[in-house]
């Protein structure tokens, strides 16, 4: 659920953070008609005229809605492409990762809105101030979680249940927290109708993790908590890896690993931009 800090900005949506009532409307904004549109954007959200879903759809003409339904050959042409030119050509060589990013059906867990976007390089909002991640942020997190057909994973962030569908194809079970209700509900249902059988959709609160199902061999988090939760670490088993953003205004992508006598070894993959974690009441 992020922005990466490298995307050519001159061709992707321009975030906006304006603030409606003491809380931030977080808006993906295509430039299609030019400088009077994107203000005129910019003044309805900022007055609470529209939400970030009417600021999405506020580009999408029925033309372009018509255009997002894809055959089976269609989607997985379009995933093909993502793959060679988004995600490969940036190193990413993990040959499982690569086949499960071009096996999986990546616009039906965006919504019709911006389901025209699916396969491009690019974030996109999912409802509720979330977004699904790009497909290379995808596709690094997951290679750098070096999964095994054995591994036992927590993911937090369920979001739309794009990144628990490759983990499912990776490996042995994937339990996934999110904790918020409508996504959890949607997630599951779509997940459970692809047929995704090895994972597990939680509504609940991240920061706890899942002690009765501890520990995990490995962890990732899709969006930032301002430090690295304590209790997950504490459920990461010995030998296993976490993948995380972490921070606020400034955020790195972390990899973790913990050592057989339980000490904590990082790196850093670079500077990232996610949302924040949610805690339970925001």
């Amino acid at each position: 659920m992020m922005q990466n800090l490298s995307d050519n900005t001159m061709k992707k949506p321009i975030t906006c953070n304006l603030f409606n009532a003491g809380k931030p409307a977080h808006c993906h904004i295509r430039i299609r008609g030019g400088l009077l549109h994107l203000v005129m954007v910019m003044i309805m959200v900022a007055t609470g005229a529209c939400t970030q879903e009417s600021a999405d759809s506020f580009f999408t003409s029925a033309e372009a809605q018509a255009a997002s339904v894809k055959t089976e050959g269609e989607w997985r042409a379009s995933a093909v492409a993502m793959v060679e030119t988004q995600i490969i050509s940036r190193g990413v060589t993990d040959k499982r990762v690569i086949e499960a990013m071009k096996n999986t059906p990546r616009h039906l867990f965006i919504p019709d809105n911006v389901k025209r976007y699916a396969y491009e390089d690019r974030p996109l909002p999912i409802g509720h101030s979330q977004t699904i991640s790009q497909p290379y942020i995808v596709a690094l997190m997951t290679e750098l979680l070096n999964l095994s057909t054995q591994d036992k994973v927590l993911e937090i962030g369920t979001g739309s249940g794009y990144q628990a569908a490759i983990l499912s194809q990776l490996a042995g079970e994937v339990y996934s927290i999110e904790i918020v209700e409508p996504l959890a509900k949607s997630s599951k249902k779509l997940l459970t109708e692809l047929k995704y059988d090895n994972v597990t959709v939680i509504y609940g609160d991240g920061y706890q993790g899942l002690p009765d199902e501890a520990p995990f061999d490995k962890i990732i988090i899709t969006a930032a908590p301002p430090e690295i939760p304590e209790k997950l670490v504490e459920q990461l088993k010995k030998g296993g890896i976490m993948v995380l953003p972490v921070g606020e205004l400034y955020q790195e992508l972390l990899v973790l690993y913990k050592e057989q006598d339980g000490s904590i070894t990082k790196r850093s993959a670079g500077g990232v931009r996610f949302v924040p974690m949610v805690k339970p009441g925001q």
